[in-house]
């Protein structure tokens, strides 16, 4: 079982920079991409980033040029640096750890963390 625990999060101004960390409880090196997804009230959970074993990224439109997403897999984290940052991305951001095998794919979530952008 993979447990994450994020952290991070809070409440910033409009234009502002929080960056959301997430560790893991296994190695994550070479077989885990790891992504940040958020949720809106009321709405779908969505992907925010997320970053290939190989580092290959992808990002969100709405947050592209804006958050960058890395990983340190001697730490066994993952990290979402956030700068001018919009009250639309007030959400709860979760962390993902997916592993996709040749018979099966696995998702696993941490529990969250609220960031709120003030206006």
């Amino acid at each position: 079982q993979v447990q994450l625990v994020e952290s991070g999060g809070g409440l910033v101004q409009a234009g502002g920079s929080l960056r959301l960390s997430c560790a893991a409880s296994v190695n994550i090196s070479s077989t885990y991409t790891m992504g940040w997804y958020r949720q809106h009230p009321g709405k779908q959970r969505e992907l925010v980033a997320s970053i290939t074993s190989g580092s290959r990224t992808t990002y969100a439109d709405s947050v592209k040029g804006r958050f960058t997403i890395s990983r340190d897999n001697a730490k066994n984290t993952v990290y979402l640096q956030m700068n001018s940052l919009k009250p639309e991305d007030t959400a709860v951001y979760y962390c993902n750890a997916n592993l996709r095998l040749w018979f099966a794919q696995y998702d696993y979530w941490g529990q969250g963390t609220q960031v709120t952008v003030s206006s």
